[in-house]
């Protein structure tokens, strides 16, 4: 196995590959270093078949999308991840071949609703699940500290105590751990229950990452364009949430207006959409948004995959002047969840 990581700084990127196979897979990488994990899979005979995101970045843009453009490989991420990009979506336990190598998924969330780890046997990359004597903050993106503490005693540190730890971030100059050193030295778990631990990280104050807004929003929706002002995280929150069984409550008694906001494919593919809903993708939606003029005074309720890009555009039409907005909590997924009515045609 040809295991390396590539960038040398606090955001980390790694190479896994097969020497027998001449393929490759990269778990997170960033948009500015594109240009040297090409040089560097071409210096070492490598096919990228696949990119890796282990959870949807804060910090920095991915370049999952860009690497799927420049050279065909596939974009897996967890079924939960809401970026319209995403050819492959895993879960718990599904297996990532690398030629001859597999990587077992295991679903850590907590960071995010979307964390995955990927583990070979010897060594696990942990994303920003579970750093080196730390842990990833989990106060914005959805973020749950109960689902973090499970995810890091029950799955993580349930591997064996030589296993490696390889995370998505460090800002101390480490390179790696292992889990049983977590176990005894990391101090945000060492000794915590799991309400302690909530306590803890609910309460770090920690400032939010530089350029959020230019960052997360678009690792989100896949969308590249600055003439586009993203809405602030403040708007973002004050975006009235309804699960699925409300909004199938207010489609039997007061019809209100569905309006779909992912990609053409995503609307009539293995999620269906929501009968008599509206498709007008969120990169169209501010264009656009006149087609929905006559729908000012109506209740326009979004619905994307997993209700983080419906978000967005919930608070952007708010902004434009609709009053009376909602967003589908948990988008498709949920819905399908559910087993309401879908149709995918």
């Amino acid at each position: 196995m040809i295991f390396r990581e590539l960038n040398r700084a606090k955001c980390k990127t790694y190479l896994i590959g097969s020497e027998k196979d001449h393929v490759a897979l990269l778990v997170d990488p960033v948009r500015e270093k594109v240009d040297r994990y090409l040089a560097l899979l071409a210096y070492l005979g490598l096919k990228l078949d696949a990119v890796v995101d282990t959870h949807t970045h804060a910090d920095h843009r991915t370049a999952s999308l860009d690497l799927k453009e420049l050279t065909g490989a596939q974009v897996i991420m967890h079924r939960k991840a809401p970026a319209p990009h995403v050819n492959l979506h895993v879960d718990d336990r599904a297996k990532i071949p690398v030629g001859e190598l597999q990587l077992e998924v295991l679903y850590t969330p907590g960071h995010t609703p979307d964390g995955i780890s990927l583990y070979t046997g010897d060594r696990v990359l942990t994303g920003d699940t579970l750093l080196i004597r730390g842990t990833g903050r989990c106060d914005f993106a959805g973020g749950d500290a109960g689902e973090q503490y499970d995810a890091i005693t029950q799955k993580l540190f349930a591997l064996p105590d030589d296993t490696l730890v390889f995370p998505s971030h460090d800002y101390r100059g480490n390179t790696r751990s292992t889990i049983g050193e977590e176990k005894r030295l990391n101090p945000r778990v060492m000794g915590r229950s799991r309400e302690q631990y909530i306590e803890l990280m609910n309460n770090l104050g920690l400032p939010l990452p530089d350029n959020i807004q230019e960052v997360l929003q678009p690792n989100q929706s896949a969308m590249d364009d600055d003439r586009l002002r993203f809405p602030s995280l403040a708007e973002l929150n004050q975006v009235r949430q309804l699960n699925p069984i409300q909004v199938q409550a207010l489609i039997d008694t007061s019809a209100p207006i569905i309006l779909d906001v992912r990609e053409p494919e995503e609307y009539t593919g293995e999620l269906g959409h929501i009968p008599g809903s509206i498709l007008i993708p969120l990169k169209d939606l501010t264009s656009r948004s006149e087609e929905l003029g006559n729908y000012k005074d109506k209740h326009i309720i979004a619905v994307c995959r997993a209700g983080v890009r419906s978000t967005t555009a919930a608070a952007i039409l708010t902004g434009l002047g609709f009053d009376h907005v909602s967003n589908l909590k948990g988008g498709m997924l949920d819905w399908n969840n559910d087993n309401l009515s879908v149709e995918r045609r």
